[in-house]
């Protein structure tokens, strides 16, 4: 009996602090905010009645140090460059999946074996691509990515949780460095270092926007 109340007590406190997380990072994405993002989308855009505050607030339950680990001014820089790349890559929300469809299959990656049947790209707020992100997001979330990556595009909870997969995963480490460093952690190869100063620029423009928003200095080293 004594181990069983120590683990539901284990669970509970587990759960008070995912109820915790999302509160905290809910205090800065409010239903303005969120709504004076996806209301610049255009009526018919799929992603306006697929995208919902109340999902992303789901989905930061299972990432608790989304926005969380460091001061009150980090994590508002943070919460405001996820958003800031999450609006370029959807058009405020307007797409769940990718204009230009590609197979997007990495044959080198064995560890995640491209179903024939099945195309890898870009869905969700980030535009999760590749055989090797579907898998290795599955594996971590809980669905079947190579077999099934449409669930991004069907799931708006699992679509927020790929994001934000992708962003703990890859992104968030570097979020010390500046805004232009998650820029190049997300789209660099393309982007930065001269390739596309318009798309850095248009990214940078949302992150600052936002960050007045929340009434926190944007940093330095913006640019990739």
């Amino acid at each position: 009996m004594a181990f069983q109340v120590a683990v539901f007590t284990i669970l509970g406190l587990a759960f008070v602090a995912q109820i915790a997380v999302a509160q905290s990072v809910a205090d800065t994405v409010t239903v303005d905010f969120f709504n004076g993002i996806i209301n610049q989308a255009a009526a018919d855009c799929a992603g306006k009645s697929f995208y919902t505050r109340q999902a992303f607030l789901d989905a930061i339950g299972s990432y608790p140090n989304f926005g969380t680990s460091g001061s009150a001014d980090e994590n508002k820089r943070e919460i405001a460059a996820f958003f800031a790349h999450v609006t370029h890559e959807t058009g405020h929300f307007c797409y769940i999946e990718e204009i230009n469809k590609a197979t997007y299959c990495d044959t080198t990656r064995t560890d995640y074996p491209c179903n024939p049947d099945k195309q890898y790209y870009g869905r969700g707020p980030l535009q999760l691509t590749w055989n090797y992100n579907y898998g290795a997001a599955g594996n971590a979330i809980g669905f079947d990515g190579l077999n099934s990556p449409e669930t991004v595009a069907q799931d708006v909870v699992i679509a927020f949780k790929t994001g934000l997969w992708y962003w703990m995963t890859n992104v968030h480490s570097v979020i010390g460095q500046g805004f232009g460093a998650t820029t190049r952690a997300i789209n660099g190869a393309v982007e930065c270092d001269g390739k596309s100063p318009a798309t850095v620029q248009a990214r940078i423009d949302y992150y600052t926007n936002y960050c007045t928003q929340f009434n926190v200095a944007p940093g330095d080293n913006l640019s990739c």
